[in-house]
């Protein structure tokens, strides 16, 4: 395997929509599985945003969002077909075990920074649900939360910024750190948010930062994997 040749395509939109594919399956069913009788399920709240759009505008939300996956993934198959022939299935695993390595990593240095350098308790509060729920919510974490405060946050961030200052260093820092910014607190927002405390805000803040730099030199499906992983990780270890 030409190290080159796989940073380069699994960075691309054909491998990170492919690698993301299992994570809105997987979501949704065990979304269902999870919670059989509730009359509102318990959600993202990103995917609570999406589903509340499309409930305005007169559509079925489930529809909706595979009709949006099966469109976009025709749009990306058709403009990437060349390379379908080339598609490497081992990459995907590959994919996996460095977004594991991310996952780790990135939590073990945050937690060490805020509790040896800032002398606070990094730990993350977990919402009072069932494990499957919680399961469920880690992987639509790591799609739908990257999909809005990476891909679509961030780049408009990025969009706007550039016509106000003329040095692009200046407009991606500043998009990272506002993205980050509401990253960190969307999370203490409706009725199943957390408790806000000082730790886990910059947790979730600088945990942003680094999906932000994940996001940007490595692309979304290593974004979406290593922040789905680390949740998984959170409820099964803490």
């Amino acid at each position: 395997m030409s190290g080159n040749h796989y940073l380069d395509k699994t960075r691309g939109i054909l491998y990170s929509y492919l690698a993301c594919l299992p994570l809105l399956a997987l979501y949704e069913i065990l979304i269902r599985i999870s919670q059989p009788s509730a009359e509102y399920a318990v959600r993202i709240s990103v995917d609570v945003w999406f589903r509340t759009l499309f409930s305005f505008l007169g559509l079925n939300a489930l529809s909706a969002v595979l009709m949006i996956a099966a469109f976009t993934g025709a749009i990306i198959v058709y403009q990437k077909r060349s390379e379908l022939k080339h598609l490497k299935k081992a990459y995907f695993g590959y994919m996996l075990l460095e977004s594991f390595f991310y996952a780790i990593l990135v939590g073990t240095l945050i937690g060490i920074f805020l509790e040896a350098i800032l002398l606070i308790d990094a730990s993350n509060p977990l919402y009072q649900l069932n494990k499957l729920q919680l399961i469920a919510l880690s992987l639509g974490a790591g799609l739908y939360e990257e999909l809005f405060f990476r891909v679509i946050l961030v780049s408009a961030l990025v969009y706007l910024l550039n016509k106000v200052f003329t040095t692009k260093y200046i407009a991606y820092s500043l998009s990272a750190i506002i993205a980050a910014l509401i990253f960190s607190g969307v999370h203490y927002i409706g009725e199943y948010g957390d408790i806000f405390t000082v730790s886990s805000f910059l947790f979730r803040f600088l945990f942003g930062l680094a999906l932000n730099i994940i996001y940007v030199t490595r692309g979304f499906g290593i974004a979406a994997w290593t922040h789905a992983i680390y949740d998984l990780l959170v409820i099964t270890f803490l």
